[in-house]
């Protein structure tokens, strides 16, 4: 269940944080495909907002959870870490779960904790609607593989969707400013990023927008999902939050451009501002 990957190697490390400078950097002429690919790769405003607000709470995520009624017989919660599954070694076999809650609405992002040396021949993150299949022989990229499923290979940086109609050659590299046969290596985790309001999906490394992997997601039901092959994998899933559709009060507006002008490195010296406590408290989420 290794895998090669060929190529040039572009590593994106553990220094960056959300919201930061990016660790990943591209060369001079990875840059220009940035600047000409424009509006995909600047993070959306609401994206911004959401990633400054506090992270939800233990209950919320929770809700927001691994399903374990609607998994492969092959996947198992944890007892002890409801927000993390283990699949069973099984040979020849490609095993998904989805998330408890199916979204229609809002914007919501929720990190994926999937260490790079248990990921093996086919690992694919990405949404899913109840009617995709969870289980099939054989290893392969089963999220994706027909229209009701949407997902990113970490291994090929390839995106799939109804791919099993598909040739390999059509199927597009993601992010899309990776020449063809380039690629980088991930860090254990991610952010996925599933704004229905706008109907689009995705992703966030290292504080890195990777830009828009999916369009055409509204008006549908989806949950997260992933299709795992590598026997003992643990994969973890914790909702970071979301943002209702309606336009946000002037009060969270006029807060996050506070915060915006102070700059996240001076963050901590809200408290030091000759302000009453209660706004202090306000702009530091309290």
């Amino acid at each position: 269940m290794g895998q090669k990957i060929s190529g040039g190697i572009k590593a994106i490390d553990g220094r960056g944080e959300t919201g930061g400078s990016p660790s990943y950097r591209p060369t001079a002429h990875r840059r220009q495909h940035l600047e000409f690919r424009g509006p995909d790769f600047s993070k959306p405003p609401r994206l911004d907002l959401l990633l400054d607000m506090p992270c939800a709470g233990l209950e919320t995520q929770l809700r927001h959870a691994w399903n374990p009624d609607d998994r492969s017989l092959n996947i198992f919660i944890k007892d002890e870490d409801k927000l993390t599954f283990h699949r069973h070694p099984v040979a020849q076999s490609t095993d998904c779960i989805r998330g408890r809650i199916g979204y229609t609405r809002g914007l919501h992002v929720w990190k994926i904790h999937w260490p790079s040396r248990q990921r093996g021949t086919h690992a694919v993150v990405g949404v899913a609607t109840t009617e995709a299949p969870l289980h099939s022989v054989g290893y392969t990229a089963l999220v994706g593989s027909d229209c009701e499923s949407w997902g990113w290979d970490l291994g090929r940086n390839r995106l799939y969707h109804d791919s099993k109609n598909r040739s390999h050659s059509s199927l597009p590299t993601y992010p899309s400013f990776l020449e063809p046969e380039e690629s980088f290596t991930l860090p254990d985790s991610l952010l996925v990023i599933l704004d229905m309001d706008e109907g689009t999906l995705s992703f966030m490394v290292e504080g890195q927008y990777l830009g828009v992997a999916f369009r055409g997601l509204k008006g549908k039901k989806l949950h997260p999902i992933v299709s795992a092959v590598w026997g003992h994998c643990e994969i973890s899933m914790k909702y970071i939050n979301g943002l209702d559709p309606e336009p946000l009060p002037l009060m969270d507006l006029c807060r996050r451009a506070a915060r915006l002008a102070l700059g996240r490195e001076r963050l901590q010296e809200i408290e030091t501002l000759p302000l009453p406590q209660s706004l202090k408290n306000y702009l530091q989420y309290q």
